[in-house]
This record gives structure tokens, C-alpha cells and sequence, in this order.
């Protein structure tokens, strides 16, 4: 596909050189799509994409298509399309500068300090959970049992808060698609290994928009998790705050802390363009 009238390329681009034998214009084609995805247009149909990159409707089903089946595009509501974590997965060395991190370490760091505990942010790949972010909580002997966790670290999704709030919140299909494929082994004392109990829990996860953690990654270690939405009203990441037994139990976690916990997701959500919080909760 050669370059469109009127595209302006960055100064650091090269424009190819389509004579070049080793060019390819399937992959060019198909970068090309995914960089229609902007912050000004970050959910795109069919054929707001053909339009843009003058493709035929079904060259452009089939390119989106593959892209979706590898996980770069996710689908949304109304058959329309967003960047999927894939790409993010790309960028994983330059994670902490990420918008996403820039727009949430102010208010996990203030959420850890008011509460002592550690809080994090993280997103969903496939059936782990990927930290972006990471602020160490300060109480005394408050260490938290288990791995030892960072920018770039990842954990089984459904033992985790984290993990549940974001599977909650997948669309219907991509939920059942993703317990389908998960292997449920016993983590901690509390894991749970029956998949109609994960799933009756997620239901319960959605409904509330909270996810509790009972020592179910290790043992020692329990967490609440809300979820982190953006300006389309879809799921992009989940926020948590992590403690130690027999310190505090996790009803008491999630008592005390669950709505500071969700203000706090709240807004980072409102900076990446949610209004759900303006405008009222359904």
C-alpha cells in the first residue's frame, strides 16, 4: 500500500521504500491500522478504518480480524474495536513511563499513604495479570507474603483481586472464553479450584465492583481490587491494595478500605476520560 495523499510521517520515520524486495505490505497494512488508533480515536468500527486508510471493507474485516485472533484489537460494544493489551505487552520494557502509570502513580501513592498499605495497578494478558505500577505500603511488619512484585511482574489472574476484577469485566464472551481456557491449580489455602465457583464469584465481583483476595495466591496475603475504566466505559486496568495476616482480615480490608479504594480507581479513571463518576453510576 503505498502512502496516502496528505500522511505526514514523524521526523524520525523513514518513509519505505516500496521497491525494497524485503518490504511488506501486509505487515505495512496492518501496522497502518493499528496506529488509526489514537487517544482522540481510541474505539474504531470497519469502516471508520477503511475510510481512513482507503482499504475495501473486507480487505479490512480480514487484517482486523487476525489482529483481534492475536490479541493486538479487542471488540467491544456494537462490533467495534479497541487496541488490545498485545500491544501494551510490546512496550512492556518501557512500562513505567506508560500513560497509563503517569496517570495513576499520584493517586496510588497518596491511597498507600493514607492507608499504610501497599497498592498497585495492573492489566490483564491472557490469563495473568501484568503490574504496571507498585507503591510500597509503610506499616510496620506489614510486609506482604509472596512473590516479591514490581513493574513488569505477573501472577495467575484468578487467584489474585486484580485478576478477578479484570475478568470480571470482560465482555460476556471473552469471559467465557477466558475460564475455558484457564487451568485452575490450588496457589494458596484458600485458591479456588472449581470453575462454577470462579464464576459464580465474577458475577458476584461485577454486580459489587469490588474483588476480595482471601489467601488465595499464598498464604498470609489478602488484597481488595476495584477496576479502572476508560473513556469508552471499558475495563483497561484494576487498582488493589495488598496486606498480611494476621495484621487484618479481609473483610476488615474491604470495610474500611473498599470505598477509598474505589474513589481512588474513580479517578484515575476520570484522568484517562471516563465520566461514569461525573455523571452518575447506573
Amino acid at each position: 500500500m503505498p502512502p496516502r495523499a496528505g500522511t505526514s510521517y514523524p521526523d524520525t520515520w523513514r518513509i519505505p521504500d516500496l521497491s525494497e524486495p524485503r518490504y511488506s505490505q501486509s505487515l505495512e497494512r496492518g501496522l497502518a491500522i493499528l496506529e488509526c488508533f489514537t487517544p482522540e480515536t481510541p474505539v474504531l468500527g470497519i469502516a471508520d478504518i477503511a475510510t481512513r486508510l482507503g482499504m475495501s471493507r473486507s480487505t479490512t474485516h480480514r487484517y482486523v480480524s487476525t489482529l483481534l485472533a492475536l490479541g493486538y484489537l479487542r471488540q467491544g460494544a456494537r462490533r467495534k474495536y479497541r487496541l488490545g493489551l498485545r500491544v501494551t505487552a510490546l512496550g512492556m520494557a518501557a512500562l513505567n513511563e506508560t500513560s497509563l502509570r503517569e496517570h495513576a502513580h499520584a493517586d496510588l501513592a497518596e491511597l498507600a499513604h493514607r492507608s499504610g498499605y501497599t497498592t498497585s495497578i495492573a492489566v490483564l494478558e491472557d490469563d495473568e495479570i501484568v503490574y504496571v505500577d507498585r507503591v510500597q505500603g509503610f506499616r510496620r511488619r506489614q510486609k506482604v507474603p509472596g512473590p516479591d512484585v514490581r513493574a513488569g511482574s505477573r501472577l495467575p489472574a484468578y487467584c489474585t483481586a486484580l485478576g478477578k476484577i479484570l475478568l470480571a469485566h470482560l465482555p460476556d464472551h471473552e469471559r467465557r472464553e477466558a475460564l475455558s481456557d484457564i487451568e485452575l491449580k490450588r496457589q494458596g489455602p484458600n485458591t479456588i479450584v472449581a470453575k462454577s465457583m470462579l464464576r459464580d464469584e465474577l458475577a458476584q465481583i461485577l454486580d459489587e465492583s469490588l474483588a476480595v483476595e482471601d489467601e488465595e495466591l499464598v498464604d498470609g496475603r489478602v488484597a481488595i481490587a476495584g477496576p479502572v475504566f476508560d473513556e469508552a466505559g471499558e475495563i483497561v486496568a484494576a487498582i488493589d491494595l495488598t496486606a498480611g495476616t494476621p495484621g487484618i482480615a479481609v473483610e476488615e480490608l474491604a470495610d474500611a478500605l473498599g470505598p477509598h479504594l474505589i474513589s481512588t480507581a474513580d479517578r484515575i479513571s476520570s484522568r484517562l476520560g471516563n465520566r461514569r463518576e461525573s455523571e452518575g453510576r447506573d
